[in-house]
């Protein structure tokens, strides 16, 4: 199994992760195509930049022929630029709790509230006059997603880029208290975010790993001002997208984790550990805007395989399993329960016979099922069944390649579910659904259709 083990020591922001991207190999003229096919009027700038003595690759964003500005050089800008906002205007009115409420002279300013090393895009301009010129700070998450779903990029890199969009939604919505569809998304809107997030989610697939796994996380301490004022490190966003993840401050008095380099993560990274056991094969630096004394502010990547003989024949993904006690659902009602959950993407379910409080039979029921599905799956439970609670976590789950063939048999086809290890098959089955119709329609018993179909298979092996 091929790993990307990416380090944080100094924080992870959008343009930081690109830099490592580009460091690695990824292609520049893949991410140069990936933006031109968003067609955001946006130009990605790549260059070799010294951090504490560490050579990084900086990849910086142009959009409409301005350059990125780190967020306190905007915000000092806009000081000197802009006089205070009338108490008539909108922006007095969402500083009173209408985030949701954004004339365009409000989103201009809230822009740059997630961008720190550099992640920041504002332009020359002062930001009432650049949106009304370019309309970049007032997409919602329906108008992102149209924008993606229309690019030349492969499916799964608009997936990735879709959910890492709709993770930074999510954190935006529980800050503000808005329903995600209905707010506007401050940055998240912005083109430089759209460029990055996009980017990022093409990059990965490029890097051409199995697995991408994370270091804690160095959030940096202090203070950042942003549009709504100035808050402690980690801004609400950023902390609201690190839930469950390992973080820690150093030192550095600056911002060193921003949302979108926090939804990245959660989106990308399978799991959060220590350095892993892999051989390795490269490492790449990317950099962020600013050169701290005796500090490297860089993200780095190490790829290489993975030395476990389990890691190396297996393949490690990150499941949710889902879990209800029930003693007091009629039994039919339970069979039902279980065809619906498969049929709306559970990758398995189970029911355990218990014995529970004041000695009652019970029936345990466990879903296994993409963490992207839980959700769903625990609102079927708690419609479908008695129970008033359901307990819900996360595992890794490693599995077998697995592939179908069909052999002939003198009723007809059959599909062989075949397990391998490294090239080698390790087992193989008949698929019963298969086996079932054809016993059924020729009146042949089950398991002569069973054995006859995994002869079948061992005799088209062997020729």
């Amino acid at each position: 199994m091929r790993i990307a083990y990416l380090e944080c020591f100094s924080g992870i922001s959008g343009d930081m992760f690109l830099g490592a991207l580009i460091d690695a190999g990824v292609s520049p003229q893949l991410l140069e195509e990936t933006v031109a096919a968003l067609g955001v009027g946006a130009k990605l700038e790549f260059s070799k930049v010294m951090r504490s003595g560490i050579s990084a690759t900086k990849v910086d964003v142009w959009v409409d022929g301005e350059k990125d500005m780190p967020r306190e050089e905007y915000w000092a800008k806009q000081s000197v630029e802009q006089a205070p906002p009338s108490p008539t205007s909108s922006h007095h009115e969402h500083d009173h709790g209408h985030p949701h409420q954004h004339s365009h002279h409000d989103h201009a300013h809230s822009l740059h509230d997630h961008h720190s090393h550099g992640e920041t895009r504002p332009g020359a301009a002062a930001p009432h006059e650049h949106e009304h010129e370019h309309g970049h700070s007032h997409r919602g998450l329906t108008e992102i997603r149209k924008i993606i779903s229309a690019a030349k990029i492969t499916e799964s890199a608009k997936k990735t880029a879709i959910s890492i969009f709709e993770a930074l939604g999510a954190a935006e919505a529980k800050i503000h208290s808005v329903p995600i569809e209905k707010i506007h998304f401050h940055e998240v809107g912005a083109v430089d975010a759209i460029v990055d997030i996009v980017c990022a989610a093409v990059g990965a697939e490029a890097l051409g790993v199995d697995q991408i796994i994370c270091s804690p996380l160095n959030v940096g301490g202090g203070s950042v001002k942003c549009a709504h004022g100035t808050f402690p490190v980690p801004a609400p966003a950023t902390l609201e997208l690190l839930k469950d993840a390992p973080v820690y401050t150093s030192a550095i008095q600056a911002e060193l984790v921003t949302p979108t380099g926090a939804a990245v993560v959660k989106t990308l990274a399978s799991r959060f550990s220590s350095f892993p056991e892999i051989r390795i094969e490269k490492s790449a630096y990317g950099a962020g805007s600013r050169d701290f004394p005796a500090h490297p502010n860089v993200v780095r990547i190490v790829i290489g395989e993975a030395v476990s003989k389990l890691a190396g024949k297996t393949n490690s993904e990150t499941i949710s399993v889902l879990e209800a006690n029930l003693d007091d659902l009629n039994p039919q009602v339970f069979g039902y329960v279980m065809d619906r959950l498969l049929q709306e993407g559970a990758l398995d379910v189970f029911g355990m016979p218990v014995q529970m409080k004041k000695n009652r039979p019970g029936t345990l029921l466990t879903v296994l099922c993409k963490p992207d599905d839980a959700d769903n799956l625990t609102q079927l439970i708690f419609s479908e069944t008695t129970t008033l609670g359901v307990r819900r976590r996360e595992e890794t789950r490693q599995t077998l390649a697995r592939r179908w063939e069909s052999v002939r048999t003198e009723w007809g086809e059959v599909r062989i579910k075949i397990a391998s290890m490294n090239g080698t098959v390790t087992n193989y089955a008949p698929e019963y659904e298969d086996c079932r119709r054809i016993a059924e329609e020729h009146h042949v018993p089950l398991k002569t259709v069973m054995q006859r179909a995994s002869r079948a298979y061992l005799e088209e092996g062997q020729r």
